[in-house]
């Protein structure tokens, strides 16, 4: 049974609706209709989503985080055309900081079920998580909405003042970097953050834990001269590899409560799917 094949029957067995529909939209010729179908049960009145499209964020409210998700969703399928994509952004609008950027989480998570690891003050700042992602996919799909522009000079100011990011901060700078249209700009600020971004990869694929390692960062092709070849060509040899027995791939942290093996394990299963396919590593 091939990669893909595999992959199938995993997601078939434990995949979320969602799941299944992107893979079928992205490897079996399905509708992107119906993944978009399926998406707007995740969106909220305010145009904002929730309803656990995060997994890790069990209440139905809206948070950010699960806007770059569907963001993300809505770029895998060409989709930036999508009504949701508009009523988001005036969603972003609705909770952006005074600095213009939207805060990692909102203090309404606090009364909902969620990863202990959500947690917030009363009044959270702006981040570059999820903030530089959403405004790079907003700038790759060409979106003209007025919460981009403050937004984007946000991810500048942060990143002019960025000193030892996690891992997750580095990756949203390399988002953001490798899709502003501003191209002298990015590569000049990518050759003096630079380090400071490789410092939170992982290298070592015997690492274990909640670590980060390339693809994590390189999901697809990057502009950026970030990893050599070789190195992401190792990288690829490995994630082959860790494809289960089940046909899926798992999550290296933890989980909280048994449910949401599957749901992420079909989200991730998607993931490294779309990463062997933008190295052209899936059968033809």
């Amino acid at each position: 049974m091939d990669v893909l094949d595999h992959a199938e029957q995993y997601l078939l067995l434990h995949g979320r609706l969602i799941d299944r529909l992107r893979f079928e939209a992205m490897f079996r010729g399905g509708p992107r209709e119906r993944v978009l179908d399926a998406l707007r049960g995740y969106q909220n009145a305010d145009g904002g989503f929730g309803n656990a499209l995060e997994p890790d964020l069990r209440g139905a409210g809206s948070q950010p985080e699960p806007v770059e998700v569907a963001f993300w969703i809505l770029d895998e399928i060409d989709a930036f055309d999508s009504p949701m994509v508009t009523a988001a952004c005036d969603y972003l609008a609705s909770i952006t900081t005074s600095d213009g950027g939207v805060p990692w989480v909102l203090p309404s998570v606090m009364d909902t079920p969620r990863a202990p690891w959500w947690q917030t003050d009363d009044d959270p700042p702006g981040d570059l998580v999820p903030t530089a992602a959403l405004a790079a996919l907003l700038h790759e799909h060409g979106v003209d909405h007025p919460w981009l522009a403050p937004a984007t000079e946000f991810c500048w100011s942060r990143i002019a003042a960025l000193k030892e990011p996690g891992a997750y901060q580095a990756g949203a700078v390399v988002t953001f970097l490798d899709r502003v249209p501003d191209r002298e700009r990015a590569e000049a600020e990518l050759a003096r953050v630079r380090d400071d971004l490789l410092a939170a990869v992982s290298f070592d694929l015997a690492a274990s834990g909640h670590v980060h390692f390339p693809l994590d960062f390189a999901p697809a092709p990057l502009r950026l001269p970030l990893f050599p070849q070789d190195v992401l060509d190792t990288h690829l040899d490995a994630l082959l590899a860790a494809q289960t027995e089940e046909g899926g791939w798992t999550a290296n942290w933890a989980m909280w409560t048994p449910l949401l093996e599957h749901e992420w394990g079909g989200h991730i299963t998607m993931e490294r799917l779309k990463t062997l396919r933008a190295y052209g590593r899936l059968p033809a």
